[in-house]
């Protein structure tokens, strides 16, 4: 089966808008995709015939929904070939995860001077967890550079472990450069040093099935609203014997084994780190859209969202009036960039009064934008039902802003 764009963008019904009488070219993907039909009729078909609370139910809805909660687990483990389904957590978001793994490790095995190691571009969400592990355990963060185009200096890496370096975590592809770090060698140096290693793969599961195993990582983090999924759900892959050794991160019901007024016993993994009613339409939802990921041609998906990028660099490359952030060699479907004289929020909206949805700000990266001697930038992201046609509107808008703030 080859990769077919335009069947691909037709499973898409809100791709059929306009704005301000102009077809939409929706270009703000690395915030949040759109979502097809496929995952759409699969949230009706769960509120309409399919709904109850999971777990310990006995009738027939509870049994329904509970086997379909549990399944779209399978279709995460699958997704990312985990080892073990047990290895699958079913989170809020990747937000939610990444805080999971934090203040679960700093219950248990990060203390005062004991050390974790970022880059500095990541998203916040993969900063700020770790930020309030520094202010209440008295932890260190310690932070690895990147070049102009993102890329790791893996020497300047190894230099920064020291035997109270607990974890690093580091993003699989960055939301502002595209970069794509090398995760199986980062992993590697970490684990040559007993050092856990989470990615953050909010932006990379969307790009193709992951290998956790491959990687050899520790914890991989990805989130719903990013794959074609809805939002408000996440899931956590932790390796299971580190799992094993996690307290759990939040209280309630699922979670416990027994509870008296005394003493209570936890559940164990993924279920101890799942506490209360979970986002159970959503977690159906997003197995539905994995499963529906898993079924397209991904190596033809992937040169796609290649091709769409190469056409965008190519046509904005040598105009002497934007500059672009980001050029690593095979860097995903991400632009950022600014006009000479011009607000990234002043471009953003001339653009959409094209019909041109880009995001225009810090991108949740204040250390990355500080190194880029920045405060903000616009930002083009594409995903596999964007077009060429999307691209050369995008260009064109941008050469009428161009011409209003010259």
């Amino acid at each position: 089966m080859s990769f077919d764009a335009t069947s691909f963008r037709e499973q898409f019904p809100i791709l059929n808008t306009e704005i301000y009488g102009k077809s939409l070219a929706y270009l703000d993907n690395a915030a949040s995709v759109q979502k097809p039909q496929i995952v759409i009729d699969r949230i009706n078909e769960v509120l309409t015939g399919g709904y109850a609370n999971v777990h310990r139910g006995l009738h027939y809805l509870s049994n329904k929904a509970t086997a379909d909660y549990e399944k779209a687990r399978d279709s995460v483990a699958k997704y990312l070939n985990a080892a073990d389904r047990d290895e699958i957590v079913f989170t809020a978001g990747g937000t939610d995860a990444m805080n999971l793994v934090a203040q679960s490790l700093g219950v248990s095995q990060i203390g005062e001077g004991d050390e974790i190691i970022l880059s500095v571009m990541e998203h916040h969400s993969n900063i700020v967890p770790w930020h309030l592990l520094r202010e209440r355990k008295g932890a260190v963060i310690k932070w690895v550079d990147v070049d102009d185009d993102g890329h790791i200096d893996l020497d300047a890496y190894r230099a920064l472990f020291t035997d109270r370096t607990k974890i690093v975590s580091i993003t699989g592809l960055s939301n502002v450069l595209g970069v794509v770090p090398p995760i199986r060698e980062m992993a590697a140096i970490a684990h040559e040093r007993g050092v856990l290693f989470l990615t953050d793969g909010c932006q990379h599961a969307v790009h193709g099935p992951v290998d956790v195993q491959a990687l050899g990582v520790d914890f991989y983090v990805l989130t719903g609203h990013k794959i074609y999924g809805p939002n408000g759900i996440g899931a956590l892959y932790g390796r299971k014997d580190v799992l094993a050794t996690m307290p759990p991160f939040k209280g309630g019901g699922e979670m416990i084994d027994t509870v008296s007024m005394d003493e209570v016993t936890y559940n164990d993994p993924p279920h101890r780190f799942e506490a209360g009613t979970p986002p159970i339409t959503e977690a159906i939802a997003l197995g539905a859209a994995l499963d529906w990921m898993m079924e397209q041609d991904m190596d033809g998906l992937r040169a796609h969202e290649r091709a769409l990028t190469d056409h965008a660099m190519e046509a904005l490359t040598g105009l002497n009036w934007i500059n672009l952030y980001g050029r690593a060699k095979d860097k995903g479907p991400v632009i950022a960039f600014n006009l000479n004289g011009a607000h990234p929020h002043d471009v953003s909206t001339v653009l959409d009064r094209q019909g041109v949805a880009i995001r225009a700000g810090h991108h949740c990266c204040q250390p990355l934008m500080r190194r880029l001697g920045v405060t903000a930038t616009g930002r083009a992201s594409f995903a596999a039902y964007n077009t060429h046609e999307d691209i050369d509107q995008f260009v064109k808008a941008l050469h009428k802003a161009q011409e209003l703030f010259a």
